[in-house]
């Protein structure tokens, strides 16, 4: 019980000193609010109003069909263009994609031969580029296929197939962006605040006076990883149910209490993480320039900006070390595909087991830090 006063003690020491750091405060308060809207909705990763000339040399029913199936949001009206003018009003950037249609093209469809397109891509517009491509040829061939269909007096066929989209029927992205950001903000704020809470201490010159309390290294650092992990979750929880399901509207399918409870594990290990690179660092933008090395890379090979099924297997059996890995894998499975317990336990026990290793670590690192601060 003398134990655990001490934490609670400790914890509340920590609490008033974050208050106190306004720089870190109004960083807590604008990731889980504002940086949520805009990596949601500035950072869109599908197409919207993307600007398309359609050179028609073919002015038939499938040209003037193909041409009216690219309407807003995702694409502007599209303008007809002349041949000549095609490369001039690229290269100026009036347009990001020129279609041209040749002519005989519908002729040459219902005589069921294979006539081609020209798709003309302004790529230094990458990302609009990239997946409006995907966009056109979608809506093109779509147009071909229904028109072909329409003629042909057997309309029906053995098999048919549908796409359904499971988890977000109308792929919007900032469904896919609030969640991920909310996800990579809890494993960039428990590392930052863990870590400078240790640097905090020592730049105040606060660390001496813990040594000469009746204070055993556990307890300091338990203390510091339970007021930080209480701070992030409350504002996890906020930016949930306010800002995700509230402002942006985003479903959330499972039980943001278990997602929560994910979070609050996994906590242990990010700031576990946070705490030893405290104790390597001498000044904040040292530990800025540890972070760096550190949660980058957590955050790119960890599943949740590339599937860890498109990197090289020696990558994916060295992420399963890291924690970040399975939070990811249990937050998207809860919070995209409405898992229960009964789903992501495997991923609720690697988390428990790599971060009492990754605890234990850091407070061997931390205990070692201090009495040779102490010396």
């Amino acid at each position: 019980m003398r134990h655990l006063s001490n934490i609670i003690r400790l914890g509340g020491k920590e609490l008033r000193s974050l208050w106190s750091d306004k720089v870190l405060l109004v960083l807590v308060i604008w990731v889980f609010t504002g940086g949520i809207y805009v990596a949601a909705t500035a950072t869109a990763t599908d197409i919207r109003n993307a600007p398309i000339g359609i050179v028609d040399e073919d002015h038939s029913p499938l040209s003037e069909r193909i041409a009216s199936a690219f309407y807003p949001p995702y694409f502007l009206p599209p303008v007809s263009i002349q041949l000549a003018d095609a490369d001039r009003l690229l290269d100026i950037g009036q347009f990001t994609f020129v279609l041209h249609i040749p002519a005989r093209f519908e002729r040459n469809v219902l005589a069921g031969k294979q006539p081609v397109a020209q798709l003309n891509v302004d790529a230094t517009r990458m990302t609009q580029a990239f997946i409006g491509t995907n966009y056109v040829r979608n809506i093109f061939t779509g147009e071909i296929d229904t028109f072909v269909e329409s003629r042909r007096a057997e309309t029906s066929t053995p098999i048919e197939l549908k796409l359904r989209y499971r988890f977000n029927p109308n792929l919007e992205s900032h469904w896919f962006g609030s969640v991920m950001e909310i996800i990579n903000n809890i494993n960039l704020l428990a590392i930052i605040l863990a870590g400078a809470a240790i640097i905090r201490e020592r730049e105040h010159g606060t660390l001496e006076h813990l040594l000469v309390m009746p204070l055993t290294p556990f307890e300091i650092m338990s203390a510091k990883v339970l007021a930080n992990g209480l701070v992030i979750i409350a504002a996890a929880w906020f930016s949930i149910e306010v800002m995700i399901q509230g402002v942006l509207g985003v479903p959330v399918e499972g039980s943001v209490s278990l997602f929560l409870l994910g979070a609050t594990l996994y906590l242990f290990s990010a700031t576990a993480i946070g705490i030893f690179l405290g104790t390597l660092a001498r000044s904040m933008p040292q530990l800025g320039l540890l972070m760096i090395l550190v949660i980058l890379p957590l955050q790119m090979l960890s599943g949740g900006i590339t599937p860890r099924e498109s990197m090289p297997s020696l990558v994916q059996d060295i992420m399963l070390a890291a924690p970040t890995t399975h939070f990811v894998s249990l937050a998207q499975g809860i919070l995209y595909r409405g898992a229960g317990l009964d789903v992501v336990w495997p991923q609720f026990l690697a988390i428990i087991g790599i971060g009492v290793v990754f605890f234990l670590f850091a407070l061997a690192r931390f205990r070692r830090s201090i009495t040779l601060t102490s010396l």
